[in-house]
């Protein structure tokens, strides 16, 4: 638990007194709903006016900027509470594993360039690792190499045993602690029936089942711009993040995996091109990269392709078979590889890559106790979903 509290912000920034990990939340049945409530806070003996003491956050979101956002609101001493309707923390750091190995189906490496994500990156020593990512191959549209690489001076980092693996160690001591709530949707935001001042939360479980949660100061809202310009619609709230939140622009990709198991044999290591990672420009594809190729990936022969954001708009709304088909033929001719997956998967990311970010680190309405961070406030970045999180948390502690 002690993980939780370490310092990953500026040393010259002050710290709170860090509040316990556990937290007891008494539960209470109102309109055949569950409603949980934090325990009320011990009054002060003094008639002075005191500095603004704990508060409790809900934080909509545990992807990289929700979960740097609850870690380091959780250090300054506050209490958070973590929504996420996915079964695991991540958001677009997502990994899914199968039979063959695992398959980052989000993003697919992170750089670093500012030192507070560096710090951050060293509270979890060896997780990390440098990728050949560096030497990116481009395609042309047929697939024929144009260039042999593109050089960077930066590393190309990738979590192991997948990208998901970096946000879920930074959760783990919030979970741990009961502060996450996974396989919960918000549906909705509301001022607190009991406390005008403050704020609750509508929710349904994967199960249909309902829920109240209550006794929050604030609601942080940690979801793709569109997502959570859809959610203070539907909840009916106005307030100074609406606006700037629809000029945000996010594009889809469609993200296709797959896996041969049938080059792991004597005398042949891949079936596919001799590259491991490449851009393109192809109609269809911007990315290609063997999973294989990753640190600690295992060695059956995966590919995760990425569709381009222009072909994605395209066929957003397009039967999955077709979508499948379409890319596995244009897989076939940028790689030469045609022989018969064993392994096929979909999956589509509607709000994948920042087109028109927000150009702000993070958005803070004081008077409302409501704020939003992403990627999408500074660009598309990895890192710069962190540092959206890391400011939220600095400017509302």
């Amino acid at each position: 638990q002690t993980g939780a509290r370490v310092e990953w912000v500026p040393s010259s920034i002050q710290r709170r007194t860090s509040l316990p990990l556990s937290l007891n939340v008494p539960e209470r049945q109102t309109m055949s709903k569950t409603v949980s409530r934090p325990s009320k806070r011990p009054r002060r003996n003094d008639t002075s006016t005191p500095a603004p003491g704990p508060r409790h956050f809900a934080i909509i979101g545990a992807g990289m900027a929700g979960i740097a956002c609850a870690r380091t609101l959780v250090q300054a001493g506050h209490r958070v509470t973590v929504f996420e309707q996915a079964d695991a923390p991540g958001g677009r750091t997502a990994t899914v594993n199968t039979v063959f190995g695992s398959f980052d189906i989000g993003a697919q490496y992170f750089t670093v360039r500012d030192p507070r994500f560096a710090r951050a990156i060293d509270t979890v020593p060896g997780l990390c690792k440098p990728w050949s990512a560096n030497n990116v191959r481009v395609l042309d549209a047929t697939g024929r190499v144009t260039s042999q690489g593109l050089l960077s001076r930066e590393a190309h980092w990738v979590p192991s045993p997948g990208m998901q693996s970096l946000v879920a160690a930074w959760a783990q001591p919030l979970q741990q602690a009961g502060q996450v709530q996974l396989n919960t949707q918000v549906q909705r935001v509301e001022r607190d029936s009991l406390n005008p001042q403050g704020w609750q939360l509508r929710t349904q479980g994967s199960d249909g089942s309902q829920h109240v949660y209550a006794g929050f100061d604030a609601v942080l809202f940690s979801q793709p711009a569109t997502a959570a310009q859809a959610l203070l619609v539907k909840s009916a709230i106005d307030c100074t993040l609406t606006t700037p939140l629809s000029q945000v622009a996010m594009a889809p990709c469609w993200t296709l995996t797959l896996a041969y198991p049938q080059a792991v044999r004597p005398g042949l290591t891949t079936l596919g091109p001799q590259w491991n990672v490449a851009r393109s420009t192809h109609h269809r594809f911007a990315w290609l990269a063997r999973e294989s190729s990753k640190p600690g990936r295992g060695t059956v022969e995966r590919w995760t392709v990425q569709a381009n954001p222009a072909w994605s708009a395209e066929h957003l709304q397009d039967d999955e078979a077709r979508v499948q088909a379409k890319l596995l033929k244009a897989f076939g001719e940028v790689t030469g590889l045609r022989a018969e997956p064993a392994h096929v998967a979909l999956h589509c990311w509607p709000y994948a890559q920042t087109t028109h970010p927000l150009g702000l680190s993070h958005l803070w309405d004081a008077s409302m106790g409501l704020g939003a961070c992403g990627d999408w406030c500074l660009g598309h970045r990895l890192e710069d979903a962190f540092i959206s999180g890391l400011e939220l948390a600095l400017a509302v502690k």
